[in-house]
């Protein structure tokens, strides 16, 4: 979450806030609508947060706010030195609003997860989840390779709030598969991707500390594992979450439920791509008593059904995010070993960025390879845990980003 301050100016008496109010360190001190009654109400949140501030997320809805109050002000007929000194506060953080929208900040948007999972506060629940999923949908629909190489990589690589990183991924994962492969709705995309998001609610702290156990999950783990599914059902509930899809996919999401996806309910359907996806995103990820296996392979055990058809789902999942998907590592023919940054006209041929040449040797500065290219081609995935080079996640990521000549818009 990036704060930026406000001022006291922009805010309005009476009036229902167009946006969270936060103190320094991001706790809510008065959520969306609420009504701040006086200027002394105003001025002790202020004295108690430490200053005013919102998520740059929200930064648009505060200065259309901040516009709304000097037309205000010029109805009222003040003066103009009054006008003049309500000042919205610009800092260099709020300039840089835009930017920072488009460019994720990872290791923050896991922050965000980790204690959207873990702080279970029913009046702030929904809202933090809203603003989470739209975070990951407009970085997934703006640079949709950046977003799958951080996750990707970052569930390869990175053990600490497995959970929250897990989930995101299932969520960006099959919301790009309903966008872009089975041409689902909006609303049902966005539906979707909520529900990968809380799927786990009721095992959070469980699968972290799993993600960091050697031995086998003891008899105890394994009933909150075998429940944990109607546990965040039940959670979800509680939380004021009413809708029976988003309720059942929760529920069914480790149904072993083979079969054509129009056969099945509209839940059904939901419960079904996270579990494809879930599958894949759970064999990617290391843990301490197992190492991740390369990604084509969890991608292959995703592609095929319980009886060992190929699963609708799963085949959905691998034509949107391609055999070799952002942030997996690939041996070319050249024998240089690449990261994949971008997914390609097909499954199986991405572009790659070289960082260990056909010596065994890092490269200064990473080479840009066309897998579609016969020279270039991909002859094996390569598990990261094999590859022995340190990624600089923001030195890599803009190479992901389409260049607007690219762009369909």
């Amino acid at each position: 979450m990036h704060l930026i301050p406000i001022s006291v100016e922009s805010i309005r008496i009476g009036q229902p806030l167009p946006f969270p109010l936060m103190d320094k360190v991001g706790v809510l001190l008065a959520k969306k609508a609420f009504v701040i009654g006086s200027k002394q109400d105003l001025d002790a949140m202020l004295l108690r947060g430490g200053g005013l501030f919102i998520d740059v997320a929200d930064s648009e809805a505060h200065h259309r706010a901040y516009v709304e109050r000097l037309h205000g002000l010029v109805r009222e007929g003040k003066s103009l030195g009054e006008i003049a000194g309500t000042k919205v506060s610009r800092s260099e953080a709020s300039d840089r609003a835009a930017a920072d929208n488009e460019r994720a900040d990872w290791p923050d948007l896991q922050t965000q997860g980790n204690s959207l999972l873990r702080d279970h506060n029913p009046t702030q629940f929904v809202e933090r989840l809203e603003r989470l999923q739209g975070q990951l949908a407009r970085h997934s629909q703006r640079n949709p390779d950046g977003t799958l190489f951080a996750l990707i990589y970052l569930s390869a690589t990175h053990r600490g709030m497995y959970s929250a990183t897990h989930s995101m991924l299932v969520s960006v994962m099959c919301g790009l598969a309903a966008r872009e492969v089975l041409n689902w709705p909006p609303a049902v995309e966005a539906l979707l991707c909520k529900a990968a998001l809380t799927m786990n609610l009721g095992m959070t702290e469980l699968q972290d500390r799993l993600a960091a156990q050697v031995d086998a999950p003891t008899a105890a783990q394994r009933l909150v594992i075998d429940t944990h599914s109607a546990k965040s059902e039940q959670m979800l509930a509680s939380f004021g979450i009413t809708d029976a899809t988003w309720l059942q996919a929760v529920r069914e999401h480790h149904a072993q439920a083979p079969g054509a996806l129009k056969a099945k309910t509209p839940a059904q359907r939901l419960a079904r791509l996270i579990q494809r996806a879930d599958m894949f995103a759970a064999q990617l990820a290391p843990r301490a008593s197992r190492l991740p296996i390369a990604p084509a392979a969890a991608m292959q055990a995703c592609y095929f059904d319980e009886d060992k058809q190929v699963d609708e789902a799963g085949a959905a999942l691998i034509k949107a995010v391609g055999i070799y998907q952002p942030g997996t590592f690939v041996r070319l023919a050249t024998d240089e070993v690449a990261v994949v940054i971008k997914r390609g006209a097909n499954t199986t041929t991405p572009r790659v960025a070289v960082l260990v040449n056909r010596s065994g040797m890092p490269t200064v500065e990473p080479t840009i390879r066309e897998t579609s290219l016969r020279d270039h081609r991909i002859v094996a995935s390569v598990a990261h845990r094999d590859v022995k080079v340190t990624i600089n996640l923001e030195k890599l990521l803009p190479l992901t980003a389409t260049p607007s000549s690219e762009r369909p818009w």
